[in-house]
């Protein structure tokens, strides 16, 4: 318990950032984005004459929560998962503040998490995974280099779709972590965790192309890199530059790539859990293919099999309607 000194908040703001640079070591731009919203906070909080911690109450947060969600003159109102990101740096702030013994009260405990509504993830059909996949490659004859990328990026969206893998867990992946004659990989998902996943025929074969054909070509323009995908200069190919060959992919492809229907690098890693689910697989064995940590994470793909049934339901049975 500490004792009857008063304690800024803004400077508890400035200890928690600096815990969370040097010792959580936050990518800086998660770092920036809980530096904004908790000046939001500790701003706000002194407008309303509080700028002590132990003035702090389970009032003064629900009333900031309430502000996040109707905005003001300088913010526009934030959405119900905008304001659940924004009060999670809150949250960690007091529970910062107790742990380093700065106060035995968190005020943050007692107020009550948004419920956010459960969102179904956004899932191509089969069909429109094959004309995705179908738009990417190598063209007719054409410059070597051109030719090369093709078949990275055919490589590396059969890849994502026939493994499930997250984009950086992709990128990410060296020479080493394959295995095709065994038609395995080695994925390294969050906090280092590793998997071994299947890599079925069609991106087995996908990446024999361009592992043969194609990145001998692209390495060769840099200084050699353990990367399975490599960029023009012979480096890793970043996340930005996937979603950019993804994005050209999708338009090619006719398919949406704007607003909540649009199609990213995660819509792929989706549609393979879906179309698993679909299939009958066992809902523990996406679990893993996919690295969750828990199941429930997991069981939101029942909930797009359902809704699913529910369409073809309403279309293909005589009495669905009336």
């Amino acid at each position: 318990m500490v004792g009857e000194s008063a304690v800024a908040l803004r400077q508890v703001m400035r200890s928690y950032l600096d815990h969370l640079n040097v010792e959580r070591g936050l990518a800086q731009n998660t770092l920036a984005s809980y530096r904004r919203d908790l000046d939001r906070y500790v701003t706000t909080l002194a407008s309303a004459g509080v700028v002590e911690l132990s003035a702090v109450s389970p009032r003064e947060i629900s009333d900031y929560v309430m502000a996040l969600r109707e905005g003001d003159a300088d913010h526009r109102p934030l959405s119900a998962a905008s304001t659940v990101r924004a009060t999670c740096a809150v949250r960690g702030l007091h529970r910062f503040a107790v742990r380093e013994g700065l106060t035995d009260d968190d005020p943050a405990r007692r107020v009550r998490q948004l419920a956010l509504p459960k969102r179904l993830p956004k899932a191509l059909g089969l069909d429109q995974v094959e004309r995705l996949l179908a738009a990417a490659g190598p063209g007719e004859g054409g410059d070597p280099a051109e030719v090369a990328r093709g078949l990275r990026d055919k490589a590396l969206l059969e890849f994502l779709y026939g493994t499930g893998a997250r984009i950086s867990e992709a990128v990410g992946c060296a020479v080493d972590d394959l295995d095709l004659d065994g038609g395995t990989v080695v994925l390294r998902g969050k906090g280092g965790k590793m998997r071994l996943v299947p890599i079925g025929g069609y991106a087995r074969r996908a990446l024999e192309a361009y592992l043969v054909r194609g990145r001998p070509i692209l390495v060769a323009a840099g200084g050699g890199v353990s990367a399975v995908f490599c960029n023009a200069r012979g480096g890793r190919l970043s996340r930005q530059s996937a979603w950019t060959m993804l994005r050209r992919a999708a338009i090619a492809a006719d398919l949406p790539v704007e607003g909540d229907r649009g199609v990213s690098p995660h819509t792929l890693r989706h549609s393979f859990a879906t179309h698993l689910v679909d299939g009958g697989a066992d809902l523990r064995v996406v679990q893993e293919l996919l690295g969750h940590a828990s199941v429930t994470t997991t069981q939101v793909y029942t909930l797009v099999t359902v809704d699913r049934l529910r369409e073809v339901y309403a279309v293909a049975h005589p009495r669905a309607s009336g």
